[in-house]
């Protein structure tokens, strides 16, 4: 998985980027088809700064969220939301199957009327 930050309109510190990394790795826990998570913060009011979130995972589409604040405080609110989008993406794809006999109890021959 690959995990780029980067900063508009100014330079972020290497200990904050390496603080943001730490932070977005935990993302996997959600869902492990992730390829490629894209953090950007936007610096241009240096007082709330934009924090943008953009995931990208195997066999769907983008996951994006976005959040202005003070700038851990808004990573934090950012996280949360893509975490939501990503447990029900999770559920949505494996809540689906069918239960098989297997697990109903009983054997075909049971069920036939």
């Amino acid at each position: 998985m690959q995990i780029a930050v980067s900063a508009r309109h100014g330079h972020l510190h290497p200990e904050t980027q390496a603080r943001i990394r730490e932070k977005v790795e935990k993302l996997r826990r959600y869902f492990d088809r992730l390829t490629a998570i894209q953090v950007t913060v936007d610096l241009e009011h240096r007082e709330t700064p934009d924090v943008e979130v953009c995931i990208s995972a195997e066999h769907t589409s983008d996951f994006v969220a976005t959040s202005t604040g003070e700038l851990m405080a808004a990573l934090d609110r950012v996280l949360h939301k893509v975490e939501q989008q990503l447990r029900k993406h999770k559920e949505k794809v494996t809540g689906h199957r069918a239960t098989g006999i297997k697990r109903l109890g009983g054997t075909l021959e049971d069920r036939a009327p």
